[in-house]
């Protein structure tokens, strides 16, 4: 008789050490941890562990892959108590001073975002950085610091606190800001503010992380994101190298208030999407009001294979692993994967209702 992880786990082509006898004593050693020998990733990542020895990678590779998988694991421990509170990563410059408007309105919002019921998560730096968590107090912030020769050290507000997390390698840092995120804000900065924002806008482009709200925030009255826009539009957007709804993945603004509205707004019926086979199911807080289900069909018709798929539903058996979201109303849809931007509208409209 095969195993769980034979009948249940591993598909067709199952992913194995090609030694019998050795993938058994993984389901034993499993086992034996308290681990259901039936999960496929811890299988597999032990699985993966024997092929790589027997690939004969570098000192240097191994120590990179070991470290990664630490960093990643540690990382993993420090956020799970805090799972069940929303986070706003908040990105920025480390040399902005304390003097300029810019480091006020990142204090500024910062606090706004702890009084919605938000955590801020910065890079644990001085600047932008240092205002976010100055604004969200100690007890609301995360810090993901980066082992640097220069420039980089904890701000005042998270040094010391078992919520700052020091990294070797960018890769992991960034993994985590994105994948802990609820909302990403960008306040003027340097060549790591770009990148974190550009990724941010590709991951969401292309579907490899969920959409949610970006905004890029100026100090009243500043220009330097405007400038930015202004760039998007007459180059990217112009020359055809990005679409005019990819701009419905982003926000520009200087007002703050206006901001905080952009994310809470968010969140007010729409609650998180996954996909299940070749359907996305998005989960809602409320139902959809008579009536309306035609009229998305019809408004979203583009990014839809087949609009009359679209339908209300009850949860998937395939949920089953997240039991805390039954209660949820759903959506389901043939979305074609291409126009996430137009899927933040059909976010933003299903948040009207």
């Amino acid at each position: 008789m095969p195993s769980a992880i034979e009948s249940k786990a591993v598909p067709a082509a199952p992913y194995t050490t090609d030694n019998p006898v050795l993938d058994q004593k993984i389901r034993d050693l499993l086992k034996e941890a308290g681990i259901d020998p039936s999960s496929r990733e811890y299988y597999e990542m032990m699985v993966s562990v024997l092929k790589l020895a027997g690939q004969k990678p570098t000192r240097a590779d191994r120590k990179l892959y070991n470290q990664a998988l630490k960093e990643l694991r540690y990382a993993n421990k420090i956020f799970t108590p805090y799972r069940d509170r929303k986070k706003i990563c908040i990105f920025g410059s480390a040399r902005t001073p304390a003097k300029n408007r810019e480091y006020q309105a990142a204090r500024d919002f910062a606090e706004l975002m702890v009084k919605a019921g938000y955590m801020v998560i910065t890079g644990g730096g001085d600047g932008i950085m240092g205002a976010a968590q100055e604004g969200a107090g100690r007890e609301n912030s995360f810090g993901l610091n980066i082992n640097l020769p220069f420039e980089q050290r904890a701000n005042p507000t998270i040094d010391g606190d078992s919520k700052l997390i020091h990294f070797r390698y960018f890769f992991t840092r960034k993994l985590n800001f994105v994948k802990e995120s609820h909302a990403i804000v960008c306040f003027p900065g340097g060549f790591g503010t770009m990148d974190e924002g550009f990724e941010a806008i590709t991951l969401m482009q292309t579907g490899k992380t969920p959409v949610q709200p970006v905004l890029f925030i100026d100090a009243p009255g500043g220009n330097f994101w405007l400038t930015f826009e202004r760039y998007l539009r007459e180059h990217l957007l112009r020359d055809g190298l990005i679409s005019d709804y990819d701009f419905h993945l982003f926000k520009f603004t200087d007002d703050l208030r206006l901001a905080e509205k952009e994310i809470l707004a968010f969140y007010y019926n729409f609650h998180s999407y996954r996909f299940v086979d070749k359907e996305l199911v998005i989960r809602l807080q409320r139902p959809i009001p008579d009536g309306a289900l035609e009229r998305l069909r019809h408004d979203f018709a583009d990014i839809l294979a087949d609009p009359a798929a679209m339908r209300l539903s009850k949860p998937l058996p395939q949920e089953a692993n997240e039991p805390d979201l039954a209660h949820l109303h759903r959506l389901r849809l043939p979305f074609n994967q291409k126009g996430y931007g137009r899927l933040r509208q059909l976010i933003d409209r299903l948040n009207e209702f």
